[in-house]
């Protein structure tokens, strides 16, 4: 009889210690850097196993639901990455190390504006100036030449590089921030799915420009969990319309009907 007491009040006693580790605390905190105090604003904290999402504000405040056990991850551009597991629900003072970057010699997207102010030169020295777009002024006070920029053959050709040397800047700037260890990080997928995702969404250059790291994150774990819920919807091959029956079979615009 007393070894079954015993035993009913121990499975009590690890049915409470495991209720208690799963209540959902309200985490309060400040994010300071190492060694001087200094306090860090917009760090990105990141529950990995909710996979909610916070940022610190500009006093390295933040606010976050988690419960015993779980782990949080605080992330910010130029400092050391920090994980740390909560074990009850005090404030939780996080100290970040800055990251001492040595200068770099070749950058992707400066080799690019330089490869286009060559070109431009190269156009200047040929008479075409204006980047191939002469404003009316300039046409009206100088029209043999800026005609010659407006509708000669290398201005032509000067326009269209600008073109794609612009969306190739564009899209450098998008790679940049937009990347796969980004992705793995808010969602913790497999790299075949992350690849796949990546191929349905992918942010616009406006997009980069307007947000911020937290943004960016909170973006792709909503589009993520719409595209998880709706994979097989998502990516499902288009329908192949087939039929033996010449009354439906599509026909010429000659014959007035659309194809």
């Amino acid at each position: 009889m007393r070894v079954a007491c015993l035993s009913l009040f121990a499975l009590c006693f690890f049915a409470c210690l495991n209720a208690a580790g799963q209540q959902v605390l309200t985490i309060h905190g400040v994010v300071s850097k190492k060694l001087s105090g200094e306090r860090v604003p917009q760090v990105v904290i990141h529950n990995l196993k909710t996979g909610e999402l916070m940022m610190s504000d500009e006093l390295g405040w933040f606010t976050i639901k988690a419960s015993v056990g779980d782990t949080l991850r605080f992330t910010r551009e130029d400092f050391t990455e920090q994980k740390i597991v909560v074990l009850n629900g005090s404030d939780m003072p996080v100290y970040m190390q800055p990251v001492i970057k040595l200068n770099t010699v070749t950058v992707q997207g400066e080799s690019k504006k330089q490869e286009l102010n060559d070109v431009l030169k190269d156009y200047n020295r040929k008479g075409v100036y204006y980047n191939g777009d002469p404003p009316l002024l300039s046409i009206l006070l100088n029209p043999l030449n800026d005609l010659h920029t407006w509708f000669g053959k290398d201005a032509a050709n000067l326009r269209r590089f600008k073109n794609y040397t612009r969306a190739e800047l564009e899209a450098s700037a998008v790679d940049r921030r937009y990347t796969v260890a980004l992705v793995k990080k808010v969602t913790n997928a497999p790299d075949s799915t992350v690849t796949k995702f990546m191929e349905y969404y992918r942010p616009s250059y406006e997009d980069i420009k307007a947000w911020n790291d937290y943004d960016l994150m909170k973006k792709v774990k909503k589009t993520y969990d719409f595209y998880v819920q709706n994979q097989s919807r998502l990516t499902q091959p288009k329908p192949v319309f087939k039929t033996t029956d010449k009354s439906l079979a599509p026909v010429s615009l000659d014959d007035g009907t659309i194809k």
